[in-house]
C-alpha cells in the first residue's frame, strides 16, 4: 500500500514539474516571441535614412544617380495599376496561390512543405507567403526556423495593417533579383533591356520563375532548367480564370549588356562642390540638384568611347574619357569615363576627366594665341630646324613627329601641322614663367610647379593638367576669348572669375587655322580624320611615349575633349591623337549636330586680308608664290620672328653635367656654346665669350666651339649690338664637365 501511494505521489510530481516547465517554455517562447517581433511601419515605404541623401536630375528631370548600392530601390518603383495584370497573377500563382485568402500565413502550404521536407529528410520547399517575404525584406534575419516562427506573427500584423494591393505593390518593387536589381522594373532592364510595358508573356513568367532562384535558373547558364520552370508555370496558370496566351516556345531574348548608366564620376564631382548646391529638398529629406547633364546624350558619348576602347584594346588601350560642353550657355553636357560601370576593366573607377596626364601638343594653339598677343602673325616665319637645347643636367634634341623639318614655315603651318621646334621657338620668345600665367588665365591651375621645372617642354605639353581644365580653356577659344567657369547645374551659371582672357580678335584667328584643312595638309593629308563635314577647330594632342592622345574640338555651339591612354602610365602601341581619340571626336561631333543647323564659326570683323609671299612672309609683290593671310589690327606682315629681348646663353644650360668621351682624343672633344636668338641677328658685332671670370673668346656669331676640359666652370657673355650703347650681359651659367 505504501509503495502505491508512493508511486502515486511521484507521478503527480513528474507531471507537476511537467506542467511547470510547460509553463515555463510556453512563457519563455510567448516572451521571446514578443521581444523578437518588430514593429509594423506605418507606411510601406523604404526608410529614408538608408537612401542616398542627394538626387540628382539631368537638364530634363530624368534621374541620375541610379545606384544599386543601397538596400532599396527607389529609382524605379512603379504604382500596382501600372504593373500588368498578366504579371501580377505570374507572381501570385508562382510564389503564393492563396495570397487573396490568407491573413499572413499559409497554414496549409506549411504543413505540405512540412510533410515533403520530412521525407525528403532535407529542407526541400519553404512555403513562404508573398506577405512573409516583404516581412523579411523589412526585417532581414538568418533563415531558421526561429525566423520563420516570428515572421509568421509579424506577417499577420502586417496584413492587419495594409491592404493586399499594399502588400503585393511593395513586394513587386522591392522583391531581389540578381546583380542587386530590385523590384519587376529592374529585372525587366537587367534581363531583357525593357521597359516593363513591353514585356510579352513569357518574358513575364520569367521573371516570376526567376524570383525563386536567380542563380539556379539563370537565363544564360541554365537556360533549359529556366525554359521547364516558365512551361510548369504556364501550366498552371492554364487552370485559373486568367488564361495565358499561346506562349512562344523561342529563346528569351536576353540584354548582353545592362545598358543602366552609369554618371557616378559625375555625381562624386558635383557631390565636392555641394556649397553651389541650391535649397532644394526632396521627400528623403535630401537636395534635388537639377543638373546641366543631358542623359540621352550621355548614353551615346558613353556608347562611343566604350567602343572606341574595344577596337584600340589590342593597342595596349585601356582607358578614356569624354567632356562635352555647350560654350553658349558654358553647360556640362556629358562627363563619360570609359567602361564606366562595367566590372572587370581596369581602373574604370577612377575619374579620367579629372586626372592629370600630359597634354602634348593641344597646348599649342594657347602658345601661338598668347605670341599673336606679343606681335606675332599668322604669317610670321619659324625655322624649323634642328634643335638642341639643355634641359635640367643634360643636352636635348628637339625633333618633330615625323622627324622631318620644313626649314623657314609660317605661324599658320607650324600650328596647324603641330611642329614641335617652331613650338619651342615659340616659348623661347614668350618665356615659361609668362606662358603658365597665361594659362592659369585660362583655369588651368595644375600646372602649379616653378617654370623651371618645364623651362621650354612645357611648349610640347611636359606639365600635368586635366580633361577638365584642358576643355575649359578651349571654351574661351571657342567663346571668342572670355572666360567663364563651367557650369554643372541647370540655370546656375557661375560668374565668379568670369573675364576676358583674349581679343575675339586672336581667339577668332586661332578658331581659323584650327579648321583650316590646308594648314596641317603637310602633316595629316588632304583626307585627314581632322577635316570634319562641318567647320570645326581641330587639335590633337600625343604625350611622349604614347602614354597619352587627346583630341580636341570645338564649333559654333559645342567643345568636346578626348582623353586615350592608360591610368596606370604603361605606354599604348603608337597610338596618336589622330589615329586614336579623333575618331570619337568625329562621332560625337556627328551626334551633336544632329538635327540642327550648324553655324560657321564665328570670324572677327576686325580681321583684314593681305597677300603675302609665302618665302618671306612679307606683303606680296610679282616676283614670288603668295597666299591671303588675315591679319589682327595693328600686327602687319614682318617676315622673320621677332626674337626676344632677353638674351641669355642657350648652351650650356645651368646645373649642366657633361662627361668626356674616353674613345675621342681630349684635343678634339669640343662643345658649343651657343646664345639664345638675338633682337635682330643682323646687328650683331661680337660676343665675348667668359669663363670663370676670365675672357675666353671673341666671336662674330653667336656661338662659340669650346675645347673641353674637367672642372666645375661659370661661363658668361657681353653680347654687343649695332643699335645699343652698351654690351647685353648675360646672367652667369654654371656646369661641371667630368
Amino acid at each position: 500500500m505504501l509503495l502505491k501511494k508512493s508511486i502515486a505521489g511521484s507521478g503527480r510530481a513528474i507531471a507537476t514539474a511537467a506542467i511547470i516547465a510547460g509553463i515555463i517554455v510556453t512563457a519563455t517562447l510567448v516572451v521571446g516571441t514578443y521581444l523578437a517581433i518588430q514593429p509594423t511601419p506605418e507606411k510601406l515605404l523604404p526608410p529614408v535614412e538608408d537612401l542616398a541623401k542627394n538626387t540628382y536630375l539631368d537638364r530634363y528631370g530624368r534621374r541620375l544617380n541610379v545606384t544599386y548600392d543601397n538596400a532599396w530601390n527607389t529609382n524605379d518603383q512603379v504604382r500596382f495599376h501600372e504593373i500588368p495584370e498578366f504579371l501580377r497573377r505570374a507572381f501570385i500563382i508562382s510564389e503564393d496561390k492563396r495570397f487573396f485568402c490568407h491573413a499572413g500565413v499559409d497554414w496549409l502550404a506549411r504543413l505540405n512543405a512540412l510533410r515533403q521536407n520530412l521525407l525528403a529528410t532535407d529542407v526541400v520547399r519553404g512555403a513562404s507567403t508573398i506577405t512573409e517575404q516583404v516581412v523579411r525584406i523589412l526585417h532581414p534575419r538568418p533563415r531558421t526556423i526561429w525566423s520563420r516562427w516570428v515572421e509568421g506573427f509579424e506577417a499577420m500584423a502586417l496584413e492587419n495593417r495594409f491592404s493586399k494591393v499594399d502588400i503585393l505593390e511593395f513586394y513587386l518593387n522591392q522583391v531581389p533579383f540578381k546583380a542587386r536589381r530590385r523590384g519587376v522594373v529592374q529585372a525587366a532592364h537587367y534581363y531583357f533591356n525593357r521597359d516593363l510595358s513591353t514585356l510579352n508573356q513569357r518574358e513575364m513568367l520569367a521573371l516570376a520563375v526567376l524570383v525563386r532562384a536567380p542563380k539556379w535558373f539563370d537565363p544564360k547558364q541554365q537556360p533549359s532548367r529556366l525554359n521547364r520552370a516558365i512551361d510548369h508555370l504556364a501550366q498552371r496558370l492554364h487552370n485559373t480564370a486568367l488564361k495565358p496566351q499561346a506562349i512562344s516556345r523561342r529563346e528569351l531574348a536576353l540584354s548582353n549588356v545592362d545598358l543602366r548608366h552609369d554618371v557616378s564620376h559625375f555625381i562624386r564631382y558635383a557631390d565636392s562642390h555641394r556649397e553651389v548646391f541650391p535649397h532644394q529638398h526632396d521627400a528623403a529629406g535630401g537636395t534635388t540638384i537639377n543638373t546641366t547633364l543631358d542623359l540621352e546624350l550621355q548614353m551615346k558619348v558613353q556608347d562611343i568611347i566604350d567602343s572606341r576602347l574595344e577596337n584600340l584594346h589590342s593597342r595596349g588601350v585601356k582607358n578614356g574619357a569624354v567632356l562635352v560642353v555647350d560654350h553658349e550657355s558654358n553647360e556640362i553636357l556629358s562627363w563619360a569615363v570609359g567602361y564606366a560601370g562595367q566590372p572587370g576593366k581596369a581602373y574604370n573607377k577612377i575619374d579620367a576627366v579629372s586626372v592629370r596626364r600630359q597634354p602634348g601638343s593641344a597646348l599649342k594653339p594657347f602658345l601661338y594665341a598668347d605670341a599673336f598677343g606679343r606681335g606675332w602673325t599668322a604669317a610670321t616665319l619659324l625655322d624649323d630646324e634642328p634643335l638642341e637645347e639643355s634641359v635640367g643636367l643634360g643636352m636635348h634634341t628637339y625633333h618633330n613627329y615625323n622627324r622631318g623639318h620644313y626649314g623657314l614655315i609660317s605661324v599658320r603651318e607650324a600650328l596647324g601641322n603641330s611642329l614641335n621646334i617652331p613650338a619651342v621657338r615659340a616659348i623661347q620668345f614668350i618665356g615659361p614663367s609668362e606662358f603658365l600665367t597665361f594659362l592659369y588665365n585660362l583655369g588651368i591651375k595644375s600646372l602649379s610647379a616653378h617654370p623651371n621645372v618645364y623651362g621650354d617642354g612645357l611648349s610640347l605639353g611636359n606639365g600635368e593638367l586635366t580633361l577638365f581644365e584642358l576643355v575649359q580653356a578651349y571654351t574661351v577659344l571657342a567663346r571668342m576669348g572670355d572666360y567663364k567657369p563651367l557650369s554643372f547645374i541647370d540655370g546656375e551659371h557661375f560668374d565668379n572669375g568670369s573675364r576676358r582672357v583674349l581679343s575675339e580678335d586672336i581667339a577668332s584667328l586661332i578658331a581659323d587655322i584650327l579648321s583650316d584643312p590646308a594648314a596641317r595638309e603637310k602633316e595629316f593629308g588632304w583626307d585627314s580624320v581632322l577635316n570634319l563635314p562641318y567647320q570645326t577647330a581641330v587639335k590633337t594632342g600625343t604625350s611622349s611615349d604614347y602614354r597619352d592622345a587627346w583630341a580636341m574640338g570645338f564649333n559654333d555651339k559645342y567643345t568636346v575633349g578626348v582623353w586615350i591612354g592608360n591610368l596606370d602610365y604603361s605606354a599604348m602601341n603608337r597610338v596618336t591623337g589622330a589615329s586614336g581619340p579623333a575618331l570619337s571626336l568625329r562621332a560625337i561631333f556627328n551626334e551633336l549636330n544632329r538635327n540642327r543647323d550648324v553655324r560657321p564659326l564665328y570670324f572677327s570683323d576686325n580681321l583684314h586680308k593681305q597677300r603675302i609671299c609665302v618665302d618671306t612672309g612679307l606683303p606680296a609683290d610679282d616676283n614670288c608664290e603668295s597666299r591671303d593671310e588675315w591679319f589682327i589690327p595693328g600686327s602687319p606682315p614682318q617676315g622673320m620672328a621677332a626674337k626676344p629681348e632677353n638674351i641669355r646663353i642657350r648652351k650650356p644650360g645651368p646645373g649642366l653635367r657633361l662627361a668626356m668621351d674616353p674613345r675621342i682624343p681630349d684635343e678634339l672633344e669640343y662643345f658649343e656654346f651657343a646664345l639664345t636668338d638675338t633682337p635682330d641677328l643682323q646687328n650683331l658685332q661680337k660676343v665675348r665669350w667668359y669663363l670663370n671670370n676670365r675672357l675666353l673668346a671673341t666671336t662674330r656669331k653667336p656661338v662659340y666651339h669650346w675645347k673641353l676640359a674637367r672642372g666645375n666652370f661659370t661661363a658668361r657673355a657681353e653680347v654687343y649690338l649695332r643699335d645699343h650703347p652698351q654690351p647685353v650681359l648675360t646672367d652667369n651659367v654654371q656646369y661641371t664637365v667630368n
